[in-house]
């Protein structure tokens, strides 16, 4: 299953359990989404910011994906029963601290991919840390255990 479907989110959003095997597409469908969206987070998708996007989701979860599907999942109807704050706060309490910590160093990856941060993108950023429950340990990178 694509990551891009986004299947795991949505069961877990609709009442579902997880199981365990179901964990991992869960954080890479979530990274997904909150990536895909911040590109979005302007109002205007840049193309750097989309191969950006690419880049790091390769990089953190192995998936290669288009820009295609990552510009469908930043327009995803998805958003028309819930927005992305809805969906990150159902679904954060099945993410691991390091789960949600690299979700949120990815989002700044994103926001760094360009020489221009916008109070927008801020605003995104501010939000989508709130969503995900994200403690300010997880926000600096830092999760017990983890010495990478």
């Amino acid at each position: 299953m694509a990551i891009s479907d986004l299947k795991n989110v949505l069961n877990i959003f609709g009442g579902s359990e997880q199981t365990e095997c179901q964990q991992d597409e869960l954080r890479k469908e979530v990274m997904l989404m909150t990536l895909a969206r911040a590109a979005d987070a302007d109002i205007n998708i840049q193309t750097v910011e989309v191969e950006r996007i690419s880049d790091i989701i390769e990089k953190h979860t192995g998936e290669k994906l288009t820009a295609a599907e990552i510009r469908v999942a930043a327009r995803s109807e998805l958003y028309a029963e819930a927005n992305l704050r809805k969906y990150l706060a159902k679904v954060s309490k099945r993410l691991t601290n390091k789960d949600r910590a690299e979700v949120v160093q990815a989002l700044f990856e994103v926001f760094r991919s360009d020489s221009n941060v916008s109070p927008l993108e801020i605003d995104f950023f501010n939000r989508t840390v709130v969503a995900l429950g994200a403690t300010p340990a997880e926000i600096a990178g830092l999760v017990a255990g983890d010495v990478d």
